[in-house]
Formats: structure tokens, C-alpha cells, sequence
């Protein structure tokens, strides 16, 4: 059995999420590929996607939102996810049982699964046929761990304008049956969809990674891993790996190039450790208690380097990168020249734009 290095696995990592090269794929083509895109903060969709397409404008993805191809809700890990249409059938029949379990075990002190059920009915008949806000929800579900079981039980779906670039808070919700119609999905199709875009976006990988990150327990998906005739692989520690047929396997020695990327970018989760995306002495530095939120950071050469934030006064817009160790001259004239294209991204109704790169001379 072929064992394949963490400077292997990390480069196939980059090129499934498309980082190694921007890919000419459309919104909802990319987000398949790289399995969905985490936005528990709304920007990410849109940074993240920005920094994997070719072509990537704003309005791409809100309108993408606004025309159904693709949605956001709380999927894998009971965390707000922004998959294409055609995926999210799938990926809530997949999730749904582990989405209660993990709400039982979180709330079980301060709400009832009775109470949960109770609210669903209430939602489910104020959201007939129409969108409504959390506002506008309170007076039937009052509670905030009761709402979290209403999403986590029953298919709720994050619609627009909320939780867009342009408004940000994503709270105003529709029934998923309403906003996509009626799905019959089961959940051992759903394990299967969820484990060929775990392999497809992150492979190859143990099946215990494609279970930590879509939140369900390991044994639910090896009837999947059975039926997908999927190849073997090992890691330096001699565990087996899965993967796809045909999937992108790049040499050790494929040059990363200088990425931005947004905060909770799911290649950085613990899902995604074996690919030594983020070192793990950086890791304090992106996912602390001080950072509940995460951090935006930037790739050098494959690996986590820094950590970037936008600094904007009325008429012009900076770009703030903050690198964790001294960068080489090279690394710091790809990062001003990414960044550049970054802030322009980012701000465009700025008059002016620059690049402050810590260390800087």
C-alpha cells in the first residue's frame, strides 16, 4: 500500500480546495468540490470563493443565494455551512440524526427535546410559504437553546438578504421544503454524498477525519465507504487512507502559492490536521478562547503564515497582513500582490487602497 507523506497529503489537500490554482469552476461547481464552505460569519462565503475562482465578483454569490443554487444552514457540526442547492437534500438527511444528539447532549439542562418539538410545530406554521426573521420569530420560539434545537431537529434554511456580503446577520429563515421543495432523501444516501465530498475536497483521508467534520459517528459511514469502491492509501503512521478514484494526488514538490483565506476556513479545522495546513504551534493564534470568532489568515508555500484584517476610513481602504515568523523577500512580494487584488475584493467603493505588510520596510 502506497504511503503518502504530509507534504503529499497537504498538497492534494490545497489542490482539491482549489488553492493551488484558481479554478475557471462556476459558484455552485466550486462549492461541491470542495465540499461546502463553513460561514458561522457571512464574509467567508465570499472569501473563500474569491480566493479559489478564476472570475469571483460579489454579486456572484448573493445572487446565487437569492436564486436557490445555493443555500446556508446549520448542517455539518451544527455549524452555519453554505453548500449548493442540489447538495443540501443530502447533506441534512446525513446530518440531521447527529444535529440532535449533539443538541441533546449541549441543552439537555436547560430545555427538553419535548419543548424543541413543541417550537418546530409553532415555526413550521408562522413560516408557511414565507421568510421571517429571528425578530419576528421570538414571540413563537422565545427561547435561544430552544431555537438551536428547532434548527438542529427540523430543515431550517438562512435566506436572503440576511446573511449576504451586503447583510451580513444571517437572521431571516425559511422552511427548506418551501424554499427548495419537498426531499425524500434518506440518511445512508446522505452518508454517502457527505462522505465523496469530504474525499473529493479533502482526501485522501482516515474515515475518522470525514466523520469529525461532517459531525457524525464513524460507523455510519463505512456502509458508504464500502459501496463507493473507493482506493487505499497509508499515512506515516501506517493508517489507512480513502479516497476517490482518480482524484488529484500533486507531487510533494508542487509550488503553493501565497493564499488569503477567511475565518473558520474549514482546511484549518481538526478534521484537517494531517495535511499541516496550520502549524501547530500557530494554532493558538487562529483558535483561542481570546478568538472566539477565528482570525483570517494567509497561506506561504502551503502552510498558515499570518493573519490579515482590513482597515477602511471613508475614502480609502488598507490591507493589514500580520505575519506569525520572518517572511523571505519572494514570500513578501507575492503576499503585497495577492493582498493588493484582495483589497480591491473587498472594498470596492474605496478611493484609494495599500498594503501594509507588517515588517515592512
Amino acid at each position: 500500500m502506497r504511503v503518502l507523506t504530509a507534504r503529499e497529503l497537504n498538497r492534494s489537500l490545497l489542490a482539491r480546495q482549489l488553492l493551488l490554482e484558481r479554478s475557471p469552476k462556476s459558484v455552485v461547481q466550486a462549492l461541491e468540490a470542495v465540499g461546502g464552505l463553513q460561514t458561522q460569519n457571512a464574509t467567508g462565503g465570499y472569501i473563500g470563493l474569491w480566493s479559489r475562482l478564476e472570475k469571483f465578483d460579489l454579486t456572484d454569490l448573493t445572487k446565487a443565494l437569492e436564486d436557490r443554487r445555493a443555500v446556508q444552514g446549520t448542517m455539518m457540526r451544527n455549524t452555519i455551512h453554505l453548500v449548493s442547492a442540489r447538495d443540501y437534500p443530502f447533506v441534512a438527511a446525513g446530518t440531521r440524526a447527529s444535529r440532535q444528539e449533539t443538541w441533546r447532549r449541549g441543552h439537555r439542562r436547560v430545555a427538553s427535546e419535548a419543548d424543541v418539538r413543541k417550537a418546530i410545530t409553532a415555526t413550521k406554521r408562522a413560516l408557511a410559504g414565507k421568510a421571517l426573521s429571528r425578530a419576528e420569530l421570538k414571540p413563537v420560539v422565545k427561547s435561544s437553546p430552544v431555537w438551536n434545537g428547532v434548527n438542529a431537529y427540523e430543515d431550517v434554511l438562512r435566506v436572503p438578504p440576511a446573511g449576504t456580503w451586503e447583510r451580513r446577520r444571517a437572521d431571516i429563515y425559511a422552511l427548506a421544503e418551501d424554499w427548495l421543495g419537498s426531499s425524500q432523501t434518506s440518511e445512508e444516501e446522505g452518508h454517502e454524498l457527505l462522505l465523496k465530498r469530504y474525499l473529493g475536497g479533502f482526501g485522501p483521508a482516515r474515515l475518522a477525519d470525514a466523520a469529525n467534520w461532517a459531525g457524525v459517528p464513524p460507523k455510519k459511514l463505512e456502509p458508504a465507504a464500502a459501496k463507493l469502491g473507493l482506493r487505499r492509501f497509508a499515512d506515516e503512521e501506517g493508517k489507512e487512507l480513502l479516497d476517490l478514484p482518480r482524484a488529484p494526488l500533486p507531487a510533494a514538490k508542487t509550488p503553493a502559492p501565497a493564499r488569503f483565506l477567511p475565518v473558520w476556513d474549514a482546511i484549518l479545522l481538526a478534521h484537517a490536521r494531517r495535511a499541516e495546513i496550520l502549524p501547530e504551534e500557530y494554532r493558538p493564534l487562529v483558535f483561542s478562547t481570546k478568538t472566539p470568532q477565528s482570525v483570517n489568515t494567509f497561506l506561504v508555500a502551503g502552510t498558515v503564515a499570518g493573519r490579515w484584517s482590513v482597515k477602511r476610513t471613508a475614502k480609502k481602504a488598507e490591507l493589514l497582513v500580520e505575519p506569525f515568523e520572518k517572511l523571505s523577500a519572494k514570500a513578501r512580494k507575492e503576499l503585497e500582490a495577492e493582498g493588493d487584488r484582495l483589497i480591491r475584493f473587498h472594498e470596492p467603493g474605496a478611493e484609494g487602497y495599500s498594503v501594509s505588510l507588517a515588517g515592512s520596510k
